[in-house]
Order: C-alpha cells, then sequence, then structure tokens
C-alpha cells in the first residue's frame, strides 16, 4: 500500500513520526505552509518559515524514505494582521522554487475585507504561476464560508479542477462536488472527520476527486490517520484499487498540475517494499518498525 499524504504539518512532528509513516506506507507527503500557533511580528518570519519548508525540512523527510512537497502562501488567519499582509508581495519568488506545488493554505478564516484582498490576490498569483490552489474552509460558520470561498474561486476565473477545497465534511462536500473542485478531508481524533465518516462519504460520492489527508500539526492529530482510513475502507469492501485513487493516485493527479512533484525513491529506499494491506498494522513486519533499505 503506498500513501501520498496531501496536507500534513511535518515542521511541528518528530522524527518517530517519519519513520512511523514510512512504515505505514506514506512514500509522499505535501505540507501546507500555515499559522504557527502564535502571531508573527514581521514579514521576515514567513520567509526563514518558507525557506525551511523547501530546503531543510525536504532534507528531513528524504531521510526517512519520504519526498518533501510544500505549498506556499499568507493563511487566511494571519491575513487580518498588517504586519503581515505585505509578505504577498514576496510569494512570487517561492511559488517557482523547486518543491512548491501549490499556492496555500489560503480562503477564509473569519470572513473580514483583509481576507477578501489576501484570498483574490493569491489565486491570481495562481494564475501567473500557472499553479493548483490548496483553499481552507473556516472552522466557524463553514457551510456560508464554502460558499463564499466557491463564488470567489468562480469569480477569480480559476479552473475548478486546479483548486482543492481541504477540511470538507458532510455538509459542504455536495457543493464542492457540484464546483468541479477537489474535496479534501481532515482525519482528526476528535474534530473534522473520522474514518468511519470518511468511509460513509466515499460509499455515497465515489472515489473521483477526493483526498484523504491527516493535517496532523502541533495540536492533538495522528500522522497514520492516512493508514488507517486506507484499512478502514477495505474493511468496508472498497477494493485496494479505490484505495490506492484516494490515497495515491487522486493527489499525485491534482499536484501534479504542478510539474513540480518528485516521487522517484529516495535512494537507499527500496520503492516496491510497501506495507501489505491484508496484513494491517500488527501483522506486518514493515509497521512494526523495521528500516527497509
Amino acid at each position: 500500500m503506498r500513501i501520498f499524504d496531501p496536507h500534513i504539518h511535518m515542521s511541528s512532528r518528530t522524527t518517530n513520526d517519519y519513520e512511523a509513516m514510512f512504515a505505514s506506507g506514506v512514500r509522499a507527503l505535501v505540507e501546507p505552509a500555515f499559522w504557527l500557533g502564535q502571531p508573527r511580528t514581521s514579514v521576515e518570519s514567513f520567509l526563514d518559515y518558507f525557506d525551511s519548508l523547501l530546503g531543510w525540512e525536504r532534507f528531513r523527510a528524504a531521510q526517512f524514505g519520504i519526498r518533501h512537497h510544500a505549498t506556499i502562501a499568507l493563511n487566511p488567519k494571519e491575513a487580518n494582521d498588517p504586519r503581515c499582509v505585505p509578505v504577498l508581495e514576496e510569494l512570487p519568488r517561492y511559488l517557482v522554487k523547486e518543491g512548491a506545488v501549490a499556492v496555500g493554505e489560503i480562503g477564509y478564516d473569519s470572513m473580514t475585507p483583509a481576507e477578501d484582498h489576501a484570498f483574490a490576490t493569491q489565486l491570481q498569483l495562481a494564475r501567473e504561476y500557472d499553479l493548483p490552489v490548496l483553499v481552507h474552509t473556516p472552522h466557524r460558520e463553514k457551510l456560508a464560508g464554502t460558499r463564499r470561498t466557491l463564488d470567489v474561486v468562480r469569480e477569480s476565473g480559476i479552473a475548478a479542477g486546479t483548486v482543492l477545497v481541504d477540511h470538507l465534511n458532510e455538509t459542504n462536500i455536495e457543493m464542492v462536488k457540484e464546483a468541479g473542485s477537489w474535496m479534501g478531508f481532515s482525519i482528526y481524533p476528535d474534530t473534522k472527520m473520522d474514518e468511519r465518516r470518511m468511509v460513509d462519504l466515499l460509499q455515497r460520492y465515489g472515489t473521483e476527486r477526493i483526498l484523504v489527508n491527516s493535517a496532523a500539526d502541533w495540536g492533538r492529530s495522528d500522522p497514520l490517520k492516512t493508514r488507517r482510513t486506507a484499512e478502514a475502507m477495505l474493511a468496508a469492501g472498497f477494493s485496494e484499487d479505490d484505495v490506492d485513487q484516494v490515497l495515491w493516485r487522486n493527489p499525485v493527479e491534482f499536484y501534479g498540475q504542478s510539474g513540480q512533484l518528485i516521487l522517484d525513491p529516495i535512494p537507499g529506499f527500496e520503492s516496491s517494499a510497501f506495507p501489505d494491506p491484508a496484513a494491517g498494522f500488527e501483522g506486518n513486519s514493515v509497521l512494526r518498525g523495521e528500516r527497509v533499505s
């Protein structure tokens, strides 16, 4: 079983997480630029962060056999802070760097005029640099926020198929599907979605244009939720091909629109040694932590 986690904040995670992810089948991931948990006080803080995402974190992931990519943006929460907004002028030089596969996370947090400006500006950057877009839907007023998001996307003129609308649930999946955009779901221990609900949605809406991620960060989260969702799919009667579509081919197709994906195996790690999905977590020696080399 091969897994591509299309949204995970590895800067917040440990090397033990990288080892466990590799053992569970993760071979590639995307790390979106996001809020660090406390306010940034200058544009320079963003620049250091972007440099780390596109440099150090790629190197760190490679030590554990995982291809690391990033999305770059001013996130919605910090779009309301005048100290942060000037970073919009710095984004172009990062969007052309190797490993930058989308503009994101962008969208709404509180649906303010400042967020409107940042969202529209970055959609235009995505058009200019021919990159897909990762959109964050707000935690509050999610239905209204998703509707407004889709309106702004349409007004921007960007192709719906280059937009991934993330953090969806049962209330807003249908409107995103009808809009023609990609649908992203974050599987969390307590909030957002869980494996059972995700399987229910896949049974109802199918596997096309759906991405499943762990969105693991510095909060209570689980970087192995992609693998757990895959096993829940198999237990519910989905085929291994269905799992491969949702957990690998869909994120590859979406982020592949950037022309920046690197998916060949890292030297020293055997590309064919994927965990056996039939064995499960407990029955597979790779999943018990044996390094593949």
